[in-house]
């Protein structure tokens, strides 16, 4: 036993708690290589919207990136009006309507845009209501097509709907405004705006006084 004792204690002691690091050439932490800040992705802004509109009467109507765009405007005068973000990617359109004194209601949703640079998926989406369960129909555009993609504002047509009167459709969106940007003017002049507000519009881009799909939900329309 005292063999091993006097074996133990002629071990080397290792520093203490309280001078483990100082004087060693060792500073832990303190030597580690600073990190260079992280790279940043981006100064433009991307937003997910989802915009509800209701048809005033039955119609097979296409609409284009300009038109999407068009639905949130900022204006810069009493008619000048400019779109607040510059780009825009299709999420998904979801639609529901009630058939009438039994009359089937038929919605149909196609992402046939066919413009070169801005190609639909071709694909049709619908669905038919017969009694008191209204017809609903979800669709989403591809992600390897231009209209699944961002797009800038353009005649390029995003899709096309058929859809009775009073159908309520949802358009879930997402808008970016990059960095390098120049404010784009909307299609359709303003009356009676004020200067720097925020305004919405039809899901055609159109005036609520024109369109047959005006925004639900929204106070500042134009």
């Amino acid at each position: 036993m005292s063999s091993m004792n006097q074996t133990r204690r002629k071990r080397p002691q290792g520093p203490s708690r309280k001078t483990r690091g100082k004087n060693t050439g060792n500073r832990g932490r303190d030597n580690q290589v600073i990190p260079h800040p992280p790279q940043l992705p981006s100064y433009g802004i991307t937003r997910d919207v989802r915009l509800r509109f209701q048809a005033t009467a039955a119609a097979q109507q296409a609409f284009t990136f300009q038109n999407l765009l068009d639905c949130i405007l900022i204006a810069t005068g009493a008619t000048a009006v400019f779109d607040l973000f510059e780009g825009v990617r299709l999420n998904s359109i979801e639609m529901w309507v009630i058939a009438a004194l039994g009359t089937p209601a038929t919605l149909t949703c196609i992402f046939d845009g066919l413009t070169v640079g801005a190609m639909g998926d071709q694909k049709t989406h619908t669905d038919t209501s017969m009694g008191v369960e209204p017809a609903h129909v979800k669709a989403r555009p591809d992600r390897l097509t231009q209209a699944g993609q961002f797009q800038p504002s353009s005649t390029a047509v995003a899709f096309r709907l058929d859809t009775p009167a009073g159908t309520v459709i949802d358009v879930s969106m997402s808008f970016r405004q990059p960095m390098l940007s120049q404010a784009v003017a909307a299609q359709n002049v303003a009356v009676g705006a004020t200067t720097g507000a925020v305004y919405y519009r039809g899901l055609d881009g159109k005036t609520t006084a024109l369109t047959n799909y005006p925004v639900i939900g929204a106070d500042s329309v134009i």
